[in-house]
């Protein structure tokens, strides 16, 4: 069974990529209506921490960054979360703290660097997929010096 955190994250960011929504209290009811009762400190914990930006329009997901600059957004989300960065064959793995991963993922999928093939997250950890172990670590010097 996943952790309830986790599923209330991953719900939050499902919802947020549907659009903006003007408030907390929107978001509460949106989650209330899925079954996910939250109170307001634990969903501005969770909004923080999956880096939610607050705009005009409402609540929404961190969008590239300044000047839509999406390696931007990736350089300031691995400055952010990125904690240490492993190569296995042609795959990455990138651990953060908890909640990290998730909006280091969304910042790292919407920068499109070249040779990333696709990413899984969970909480604290990012499975980053590339075609082949040369790619691998390049895609790991890269988001080391972006974090640095």
């Amino acid at each position: 069974m996943n952790d309830p955190r986790t599923t209330r994250r991953d719900r939050i960011l499902e919802l947020l990529a549907a659009g903006a929504i003007p408030s907390q209290a929107a978001l509460q009811n949106e989650l209330a209506q899925d079954g996910i009762d939250v109170n307001q400190a634990t969903l501005s914990r969770d909004l923080r921490a999956l880096g939610v930006a607050k705009r005009p329009e409402g609540y929404a997901l961190p969008t590239g960054g300044e000047s839509g600059n999406p390696t931007g957004s990736l350089r300031m989300a691995a400055r952010q979360w990125l904690v240490s960065t492993v190569t296995a064959q042609n795959q990455v793995v990138l651990r953060t703290p908890p909640g990290g991963a998730q909006p280091l993922a969304l910042a790292l999928d919407e920068a499109q660097l070249e040779r990333v093939l696709g990413t899984i997250a969970g909480d604290d950890t990012i499975l980053v997929i590339t075609p082949d172990p040369r790619a691998a670590k390049r895609v790991a010097k890269t988001l080391a010096e972006l974090a640095a």
